[in-house]
């Protein structure tokens, strides 16, 4: 009989883990479809915002490749209820952008908003505004689009020891030569690029006063303020800096509403 009894004690243990099992099982599984859900409708934000801003884009007479959009923060369906989100990052490649009659190419423009608020109805309805606090952006331009801008034929930008490069054709006194030295280059005003060519050279040059004159006069026609394509979402330009892969530029901008890059 002890046995017996033994037994029956048993079964309920044995029903109870069991139940004790299919609760955490079930649990693991809400879990999952939640963060399913989660990023499903981050997916979907992340496409109409990537829209947007290719539309934004388009009416600066600008291109892109499809923007590539990443909602940040976890989870995002409670970022949708308080209205606020941690951050939305946005890339731009291939950017195509007209300044003067010539065409400026950024094969890269990173752009990183911070804290933006969204009501849920601006969400639902596409009324409103997608505000962010900061919007801090980084991209590069190509030397060839900016030795473009200079309108000088032949002459070739560059990276040389952290400075910007400069090589071109010049005939002076009837030789044609090679220049080549570095520029200082800056932020000038209204977010234009300051290049100041201060240390040019050629090889050959004629030993006389004329011929160094020629070449500062030259030097001096090439260090002008290039002026940049207005920027996406209101930011503005602070820094810039040579890189090997072409002019690093470095902006940002305060409440900016980001479905509206201009």
């Amino acid at each position: 009989m002890a046995q017996d009894g033994s037994a029956y004690e048993a079964r309920p243990r044995r029903r109870g883990r069991k139940l004790l099992i299919g609760l955490v099982v079930l649990l693991l599984l809400l879990i999952g479809l939640l963060v399913i859900a989660d990023r499903v409708a981050a997916g979907v934000a992340e496409r109409e915002i990537g829209k947007r801003v290719s539309q934004e884009i388009a009416k600066q007479n600008a291109q892109s490749a499809e923007p590539q959009v990443d909602v940040g923060g976890f989870p995002f369906l409670t970022q949708v209820l308080d209205g606020r989100y941690e951050r939305i990052s946005i890339q731009l490649t291939d950017v195509q952008a007209p300044v003067e009659g010539a065409t400026v190419s950024l094969p890269v423009l990173d752009v990183d908003a911070r804290d933006v608020r969204a009501s849920l109805d601006t969400l639902r309805t596409g009324q409103g505004d997608v505000v962010a606090d900061t919007v801090n952006g980084t991209g590069t331009i190509s030397y060839d689009s900016l030795a473009a801008l200079l309108d000088r034929p032949g002459l070739k930008l560059g990276e040389q020891g952290g400075k910007l490069a400069v090589t071109a054709p010049v005939d002076i006194l009837g030789q044609k030569l090679t220049v080549s030295g570095t520029a200082d280059v800056t932020v000038g005003k209204n977010g234009a690029v300051a290049l100041r060519f201060n240390n040019l050279d050629a090889a050959g040059l004629p030993n006389l006063p004329l011929a160094r004159t020629l070449l500062n006069n030259y030097a001096k026609g090439i260090s002008i303020d290039v002026p940049l394509p207005d920027l996406p979402f209101q930011l503005a330009v602070r820094e810039v800096r040579p890189l090997p892969e072409g002019l690093a530029v470095t902006a940002d901008a305060k409440n900016v509403p980001i479905n509206s890059a201009s």
